[in-house]
């Protein structure tokens, strides 16, 4: 057979050239495909953005033209609580009952919570309610004034005394089971009786501490912490008084010894001060209009609650449930005769003096508590012009609220 008769064949190197070169062929094409559909979803994407903002701008154009000018920005600053144009804060009703680990501050209502925000203002943090307690007194009553102070965001004291002065007897235990029915509604603390060194609160002749101790005080701390063991037993504030004759009055440092030595510390989580007869500042030792000379504590703040916390020898701290100066200022009835003491006393010595008793009482470490005596009383007679007390004043201001919040603020 001749030579040009046979099949040509490729040599295994050509065969891999050819392979190769379609690995590469096909690696290029590839490349080219995913360029090309990359750039076409790009443009796509950019075309669809700038469909978006055009109708974005159309519509923010619409709105312009429609509503006008863009809104201010909103306001959230904090709201300042001596601006009546400011909305209400948001009260949070207290988390727990009882007195506060430190100081606090709350004032006296006459029976409703009306001006919660110059309670605020002030910077307290309680209220307290007095109730005049007799055989035919409501407990439920209480219930509503634990509530509305619960409900304003205060810690609430109940204040609760006898009536009408005076008795002849006091039922102890009916007054001692009504307790039982106000703790029931878990007041933060409890006030037992007032100012029983008196006969206008207790009946003549048997004003007595051991009596007080033993037949009030021991059976109604026990009533109020069977149902309520948070809430705090305060005594019942007495009158800071001189005058003693045993019949009509103790006076209060022999009344606050006669507690003692009958073991009132063991009845009670704080002792109740009352100081609301001032001329002078709360530090002063002396120099009241009334004072004589013989700088009798009862005239002065620092001295009155050192009797009291001194005469328990420490054992109970001090809550001092009506601290209070009157002033007649913006009032144009006629002082009465028997407040003409306080005549004299400015506005701006009430805002001053009440400021320094709260520092005064925080910085001694032992008060718990102080309850300015009062918030917004009206009433103005010759028997008790409890108007010339507030420190809401007739013309609406609270001169005392600024300086009272910048002590416990601080």
């Amino acid at each position: 057979m001749s030579q040009s008769g046979k099949k040509s064949r490729l040599s295994p190197q050509t065969i891999r050239l050819m392979a190769f070169g379609w690995i590469g062929f096909m690696v290029i094409a590839g490349i080219v495909t995913f360029i090309i559909f990359f750039t076409a979803l790009n443009n796509r994407a950019g075309r669809l953005a700038a469909e978006a903002q055009a109708t974005q701008a159309a519509e923010i154009q619409s709105a312009l033209l429609t509503q006008g000018a863009p809104a201010e920005p909103q306001d959230v600053s904090t709201p300042d609580p001596g601006d009546p144009g400011q909305p209400e804060p948001v009260v949070t009703p207290p988390l727990t009952v009882g007195l506060d680990p430190g100081f606090a501050l709350g004032g006296q209502v006459p029976g409703f919570i009306a001006h919660p925000e110059i309670m605020r203002e002030a910077g307290m943090t309680w209220v307290k309610f007095q109730i005049k307690w007799n055989a035919d007194t409501d407990p439920a009553m209480a219930e509503e004034m634990v509530a509305s102070a619960h409900r304003n965001g205060f810690k609430v004291l109940l204040s609760i005394a006898g009536d009408p002065y005076p008795q002849e007897t006091i039922d102890y235990t009916s007054y001692t089971a009504f307790l039982r029915q106000v703790a029931a509604y878990q007041p933060d603390a409890i006030e037992v009786w007032n100012e029983m060194n008196l006969d206008r609160e207790w009946p003549a002749g048997q004003i007595d501490p051991a009596s007080y101790v033993n037949d009030m005080l021991a059976p109604a701390y026990q009533a109020i912490k069977s149902v309520s063991p948070q809430t705090a037993v305060i005594v019942g504030a007495l009158a800071p008084t001189g005058f003693d004759n045993t019949t009509n009055a103790w006076s209060d440092a022999r009344y606050v010894q006669g507690m003692a030595a009958a073991g009132v510390a063991n009845h009670a989580d704080c002792v109740g001060v009352h100081h609301n007869a001032g001329t002078t500042s709360p530090s002063a030792r002396s120099g009241h209009v009334a004072d004589p000379g013989e700088a009798h504590y009862s005239w002065y703040f620092l001295p009155t609650v050192e009797v009291y916390y001194d005469g328990l020898g420490g054992a109970l701290p001090v809550c001092l449930t009506e601290f209070g100066y009157f002033t007649p200022d913006g009032h144009d009835g006629a002082v009465p005769s028997n407040f003409a003491w306080g005549a004299g006393n400015t506005i701006q010595e009430q805002a001053a003096w009440l400021a320094e008793g709260a520092q005064i009482s925080e910085d001694l470490g032992y008060v718990r508590l102080m309850i300015v005596w009062n918030v917004d009383f009206e009433r103005w007679d010759d028997d008790d012009p409890q108007a010339g007390y507030a420190i809401l004043r007739p013309d609406g201001t609270c001169p005392a609220c600024a300086p009272l919040r910048a002590v416990v603020q601080n």
